[in-house]
């Protein structure tokens, strides 16, 4: 008797089950009812985005990551990240090779795949994926509609499928969801074994609990059964979803790292495999352009190969007054190469200083660039020094910085001299990002000169005012300060910050960021 009430169970569901994915495009939410812990759907009904009232924002909301709030359905994108910024190319290659396997086994296999691929043999103590690079993919994947929706209820519990070290941190600063129910990675001597620990047991949860879901995944029986009722949103529904806003996100993403510049999905890794060879032998060329030729020859060359070099107000100043003093361009840091291509504009030869660059970089620099110590006395009198020979370049955030916010701008370069110049630069890349403050430094110029098209907009601003100045205007070296970066800001329609390259290494390398 009880095998044949469980058959005629199964074949209800089957039959509800085929109702509601013909009607599922005209329903975009579905409400279910459960009863005694048992999935028993006694009614469901189009539920408007409206019906989320004051009435259940005291009432705690257990919903499924991928189903609720995230739009793509594929998770290959986040383990492709993982195993290409964590595990290096060859990993990548190999995860990418099994895609068609990862998708023929169906989700819980395939997901264990993707799991074994990219987790085995990294070491968890040097794996900062989850909270350097991972955030920044999530968010430009939350529906602005389901994010809406969690946010209406006042305790919220997250459920995911993938391994929770690479969510928490997402959910946890930028959404203010501090429960996160997921899997945990086994390891050994504190290396990842790319296996997970089966410990999601959703007697845990407590009862009475609103779930909600996309209806697409049958996973929501195990996560939602003592849910009393469940929301069910529709593949379909969420595709229409607009992407969430950065401003409305709890906190903003100012820094992230990792050198894909683009969403790894399967068909967009596999053209940057194909590009790569490609790549490798523009990135040489360019290189070759730089070191061999005259700026004269070698800008129109670098243009014909796809480095796209823009100019706004290039009428570039001068000392003035007799003096034999260069000048000094203070420049925001958006890649290892500002300086050269603001020499590439100029057309005429700058020096540059730096904080941190490795020594081929130093090698193959097409112009001269002179290391910090960090010690003020003995930098300002290199910079005096190098302001006496020539035109100088400086980035006072003393960091690169993607996303479009400004660093502080260290003040020294105001006591150098009033001879100063802002300079504007917005850059952009379509493949690989040419920073990094956790991998290597030396391959940041590759990574950045192989993409097929870098796009720079280069801004020169006004000489500053005498009357803005540290010596002659008699403002403070950090009224100065304060006043190019305003400049600059304004010019790229930035935000200014009081962040510091100290802030921005603690966050993504977990260090001070000194080499």
């Amino acid at each position: 008797m009880p095998r044949i009430k469980k058959l005629f169970q199964l074949k209800y569901f089957s039959s509800l089950f085929e109702i509601m994915r013909k009607t599922s495009r005209k329903l975009p939410y579905l409400r279910l009812k459960f009863s005694h812990g048992i999935p028993a759907p006694t009614q469901f009904k189009f539920l408007k985005n409206s019906s989320f009232t004051d009435e259940v924002s005291n009432q705690t909301l257990v919903f499924h990551l991928e189903g609720a709030l995230l739009k793509a359905y594929s998770l290959f994108p986040y383990f492709m990240l993982v195993a290409f910024e964590a595990g290096g190319l060859f990993r990548a290659l190999i995860l990418l090779l099994l895609y068609p396997l990862v998708w023929l086994l169906g989700h819980e296999l395939g997901l264990k795949v993707m799991v074994f691929v990219s987790f085995v043999g990294i070491k968890k103590e040097k794996f900062r994926a989850g909270t350097a690079i991972l955030p920044k993919f999530f968010l430009e994947d939350v529906g602005v509609v389901g994010f809406d929706m969690v946010m209406k209820y006042k305790t919220k519990v997250a459920v995911t499928s993938m391994p929770r070290i690479m969510v928490e941190c997402f959910l946890g600063d930028y959404l203010g969801i501090h429960v996160v129910i997921g899997k945990e990675l086994k390891e050994f001597h504190g290396y990842f074994l790319g296996l997970m620990e089966e410990n999601m047991d959703p007697a845990t949860m407590c009862i009475n609990n609103i779930g909600l879901g996309c209806f697409r995944n049958s996973r929501y029986q195990k996560i939602f059964s003592r849910c009393k009722e469940i929301y069910l949103v529709t593949e379909a529904e969420k595709k229409k979803w607009p992407v969430l806003p950065r401003k409305k996100s709890l906190k903003p993403l100012i820094f992230h790292d990792g050198r894909l510049a683009f969403r790894p999905t399967p068909l967009n890794t596999l053209s940057m495999f194909i590009w790569l060879p490609f790549g490798f032998l523009l990135h040489i060329t360019r290189i070759m352009v730089f070191m061999s030729l005259p700026f004269k020859v070698s800008g129109p060359l670098l243009a014909f190969s796809g480095m796209i070099n823009t100019v706004s107000n290039s009428n570039v100043e001068s000392s003035g007054e007799g003096k034999k003093r260069g000048m000094l361009y203070v420049c925001n840091h958006r890649t290892l190469l500002d300086p050269i291509y603001l020499t590439l504009v100029m057309m005429k030869s700058v020096s540059a200083v730096t904080y941190s660059v490795s020594r081929f970089s130093e090698v193959i620099s097409p112009i001269k660039t002179v290391r910090l110590t960090r010690d003020r006395k003995t930098d300002e009198e290199t910079m005096k020094k190098m302001l006496s020979e020539g035109d100088l370049v400086v980035c006072p955030e003393g960091t690169t910085c993607r996303e479009p916010y400004l660093l502080r701008f260290s003040p020294l370069f105001a006591e150098i001299t009033d001879d100063i110049v802002p300079v504007a630069i917005k850059l952009q890349v379509s493949l690989f990002y040419g920073s990094t403050a956790s991998g290597q430094k030396c391959l940041d110029s590759a990574f950045h000169l192989t993409n097929p098209n870098p796009t720079c907009l280069i801004m020169i601003l006004n000489k500053l005012p005498g009357w803005q100045t540290y010596n002659a205007g008699g403002k403070s070296k950090f009224e100065v300060a304060n006043y190019v970066q305003g400049q600059i800001a304004t010019a790229l329609g930035f935000e200014c910050t009081n962040l510091t390259r100290k802030d921005k290494y603690a966050i993504l390398a977990g260090n001070d960021g000194i080499l």
